[in-house]
């Protein structure tokens, strides 16, 4: 949950110190998304049938 904070905040901070809503903002937002939390939702939500 913190995790989820800090990356909110700082989307927050890229999109009010950085200009807006641009096409670079929104793929930063979206690559560091995917990076903060693919990582986790495959180690603690997924279910694999092979456990």
């Amino acid at each position: 949950m913190l995790l989820a904070l800090v990356w909110l905040w700082l989307c927050w901070s890229l999109i009010a110190l950085g200009g807006g809503f641009t096409m670079k903002n929104v793929f930063l937002i979206v690559a560091s998304g995917i990076i903060v939390f693919v990582p986790l939702w495959k180690k603690y939500i997924r279910h694999d049938n092979n456990q």
